[in-house]
């Protein structure tokens, strides 16, 4: 998260965070406007990047893979490829050591060397890389890391090596010289993350001596603790903000609560004293959110539907594992040619797009319906600019160059549910369709019911007394425009109906009573019963 922050010195930065005790939210605001949004709850278990001592529950031979239980409701799921901890080239990618474990040729391992080295109730060290999500257990890694504010700490290696986003070749060769020079317990590597740019010798020392510490206490909870145990947890949001990014980039970070500040002073006064000087308590009467805006621009931000500059609009639809996204001219306020209308579209809407899946922290495949552009210039002009702004995505992302039917396929890595996800629940009424059923639906539903009922029930020498219940819209729909077919069924089926309006029933739902003895002859939708 907050990839932004690298390489974007000119701008003005700042962190905004509430910091309330069922929720902590974090904004980054980037000269004004919302860039990316990430949100926590204390009193809900953060398991990315905690290491555990596992037991190995079960070896699945057909999926290349086990299931190992690290204490959790649901066991985690490891591939074989990432039990046998030491292939770390992938790090080199990722500041954090945990993001791109996946990106490598990954070598098939005997199912028979497996089930020699792990089997079923064998103890295993491994790391989250991502939570739980939806019905799925969390995913796991033997190659564990532990991320320092300039370093992240690689067990069971000697790697010394430099994040490849530190870019700048004077200074990858200062830190090379410095990691040279730095003394590291046997078996243990490290990585410099792109902040090492700048730092100093003593604070790569001070990182490996906090590194190293940390890593004994891991290494004595291994050689103690009696499986499934924790023995290391990720700090919390707050935290992690100031020990990643609090970088020059940033001008500031404004919190509101008054322990959560003097908290973060204090970690913040480990690095410098300029580095505590940027961290400011917040004390407006308004809501922190609504003193800098942040509230109404999550809400534009999160909409299904998203205006962009021009007049165009994207809508974003979010499955499971499937983020579709429609772009649209709209009420498009340019001029010239259409193809130059079409190319601008499509390029504020790629950037746009680029945004939201950092703000909304969506992952899994993306399908965005470009509208269609007949040159292939343009197309790949809308594709570099897309590519181009996913670098500042901290997410592993993989882009496939723009379709013959017009679609910009990709995916990007989830780690965690998405903010939709975390903050929003299924519509009780409606169970998450979004729509329900029409009046006119529910009165064919309800007279092919009747029908069969009647059928049923019907009495040879008396009339049949029949009551329905049902919700006032359907009963409008019944009175107003199928009271003809009704009375032709009271005469074809020798009954007589009666209906009552019950506005505390779902409109989907209905009953079907025997007038006289009160027997329940028909119900449906009991399940969505208000």
């Amino acid at each position: 998260m907050f990839g932004l922050l690298r390489g974007r010195s000119k701008s003005r930065t700042e962190i905004i965070i509430n910091a309330e005790s069922l929720e902590t939210r974090v904004a980054v605001m980037e000269d004004g406007r919302l860039e990316e949004f990430h949100v926590e709850h204390p009193t809900e278990q953060r398991i990315v990047g905690s290491i555990y001592k596992g037991l190995v529950q079960n070896l699945e031979d057909g999926l290349q893979a086990a299931f190992v239980d690290i204490g959790m409701r649901k066991n985690a799921f490891i591939h074989y490829w990432d039990m046998i901890p030491g292939d770390v080239s992938r790090m080199l990618d990722e500041e954090d050591g945990r993001e791109k474990r996946g990106r490598r040729r990954r070598k098939r391992i005997s199912n028979e060397e497996i089930a020699k080295r792990f089997p079923v109730g064998a103890e295993i060290v491994v790391q989250v890389t991502k939570g739980p999500i939806g019905t799925k257990g969390p995913r796991v890694t033997a190659n564990i890391s532990i991320p320092g504010r300039y370093l992240v700490l690689v067990p069971w290696t000697n790697l010394k090596g430099i994040s490849r986003k530190l870019e700048e070749e004077k200074q990858r060769r200062r830190v090379r010289r410095i990691l040279a020079r730095v003394p590291l317990p046997a078996d243990v590597g490290v990585i410099a993350r792109t902040a090492s740019g700048t730092a100093r010798k003593t604070s790569f020392v001070r990182d490996v001596r906090a590194l190293t510490a940390t890593w004994k206490e891991i290494l004595d909870g291994i050689r103690d603790a009696k499986a499934p145990h924790c023995l290391y947890q990720e700090p919390c949001l707050v935290e992690r903000i100031v020990r990643d990014f609090l970088t020059e980039d940033v001008k500031r970070i404004v919190i509101d609560s008054r322990d959560e500040y003097e908290r973060v002073r204090k970690v913040a006064a480990q690095i410098s004293r300029r580095a505590a000087s940027r961290i400011e308590h917040y004390k407006g009467d308004k809501p922190i959110f609504e003193h800098f805006d942040i509230d109404r621009e999550l809400g534009n931000a999160l909409r299904r539907r998203v205006a962009l500059p021009s007049g165009g609009y994207v809508v974003f639809d979010e499955a499971e594992a499937l983020i579709a996204v429609d772009v649209n001219t709209g009420k498009h306020k340019g001029s010239g040619a259409q193809e130059d209308v079409i190319l601008e579209v499509n390029t504020e809407a790629v950037q746009e797009v680029a945004r939201q899946l950092r703000l909304r922290n969506v992952g899994g495949l993306v399908v965005i319906d470009l509208i269609d552009m007949r040159l292939k210039k343009h197309q790949n002009n809308v594709y570099r600019t897309f590519k181009d702004a996913l670098r500042r995505d901290r997410a592993r992302t993989n882009v496939l160059p723009i379709s013959k039917l017009g679609l910009l396929e990709m995916t990007r890595q989830r780690v965690v549910e998405s903010v939709h996800s975390s903050m929003y629940v299924d519509c009780p009424y409606c169970a998450g369709h979004g729509v329900v059923k029409s009046g006119m639906t529910m009165s064919i539903e309800l007279q092919r019911r009747l029908v069969e009922t009647l059928r049923r029930c019907r009495k040879k020498d008396a009339t049949l007394q029949v009551r329905v219940t049902v919700h006032p819209t359907v009963l409008r729909r019944l009175q107003q425009e199928d009271e003809r077919l009704l009375v032709d069924l009271e005469k074809e089926y020798n009954t007589r109906l009666s209906f009552k309006a019950e506005p505390r029933l779902h409109i989907e739902s209905f009953a079907i009573y025997d007038a006289e003895t009160e027997n329940e002859l028909y119900a449906t939708g009991a399940e969505k019963q208000q």
